[in-house]
């Protein structure tokens, strides 16, 4: 340890895992250090290093297959897929399903004793979950992150690769001095650039290793340091891949392909017959316009022979008189 803390102070302005937003919520402020000239709030580094420490100890004292790390984002997944496969832990990859910790009767239904939330505003209705059925939580949360619910809160940037790998690195490291898997920090020889890249897909996973979610985002280009390039890329990445994945399902299903033919050309065949009902309805207005003016001409001739009939029989009584 350096000056007190976990790693060297570099690593961690390096890793960026101090730098917040532009936005700043009560909840946070107690963690935040100063506002820089562009207007982001400064992270204070001595609380996040002191709370991932504790957050290791506490994740000590549970049994792997009772964790769940919830991490919606592509980065996220990265690093608590490989934060997983280390520790044994479970990961709910992606989009959050709603009650997968309540509803019993889900197939995918999981009762963990300690959840992980990697973005308390991507992951809210996990947190509501986790509060609802009273399981504890541990939230990586940012200067925007309102922590109701979040029962140990780990300030940090939640949305960087770097900051988020160095983060479950850190978290995996503690976890193993705590659990006696280690006895010195020197022992633990995961690099913190392997918590950086997705690890390539395996055949066939080991017996009793968790499940992992394969559907992330790829890493971006090694040596980038942008965030905000990061962001947009992983939004980008994030909005692509359900697209993709809906395309290639149902295009790879005859069943789906021939249901959406049918259903096409019921929609085809319904435009069809309504444009027809139209043009027969405007064809039959446009003969009744036509006709109106014919019908009123011979009203008036009728209404008008009337008139001169009348006429004749009043003359021919007042030759009689």
């Amino acid at each position: 340890m350096a000056d007190g803390l976990l790693i060297k102070q570099e690593k961690y302005l390096e890793a960026g895992i101090h730098i917040g937003t532009k936005l700043r919520v009560i909840d946070m402020t107690k963690f935040i250090y100063r506002t820089r000239n562009d207007g982001l709030f400064v992270l204070d580094l001595r609380k996040i290093d002191e709370r991932i420490r504790l957050a290791g100890k506490l994740l000590a004292k549970y049994e792997p297959k009772e964790i769940v790390v919830v991490a919606s984002r592509a980065y996220s997944s990265m690093a608590a897929q490989k934060f997983a496969s280390v520790t044994g832990c479970n990961v709910v990859a992606g989009r959050f399903v709603p009650g997968a910790f309540t509803n019993v009767q889900r197939d995918d239904f999981v009762e963990p004793k300690l959840v992980i939330i990697c973005d308390p505003k991507g992951e809210r209705q996990a947190v509501l979950e986790c509060g609802k059925m009273g399981v504890p939580t541990i939230g990586l949360c940012d200067t925007d992150n309102y922590t109701m619910f979040i029962d140990w809160v780990i300030p940090c940037n939640n949305k960087g690769r770097r900051s988020l790998a160095l983060i479950f690195w850190l978290l995996a490291r503690e976890m193993a001095m705590g659990t006696g898997k280690i006895s010195s920090y020197d022992d633990f020889k995961l690099t913190l650039e392997e918590f950086e890249t997705m690890a390539p897909p395996a055949e066939a996973p080991a017996e009793g290793a968790p499940a992992v979610d394969a559907g992330v985002a790829p890493a971006p280009a090694p040596g980038s340091t942008d965030e905000k390039a990061a962001e947009v890329a992983e939004a980008a990445a994030e909005a692509e891949k359900p697209a993709k994945a809906k395309h290639v399902k149902e295009e790879d299903t005859p069943e789906v392909a021939e249901s959406k033919r049918k259903a096409r050309k019921a929609v085809e065949d319904d435009e069809k017959a309504g444009k027809a009902a139209h043009a027969k309805k405007t064809e039959e207005e446009a003969k009744h316009k036509k006709a109106e003016p014919e019908k009123k001409a011979e009203h008036k001739h009728e209404e008008h022979g009337h008139k001169h009939e009348e006429k004749k029989e009043h003359e021919h009584k007042e030759k009689k008189e």
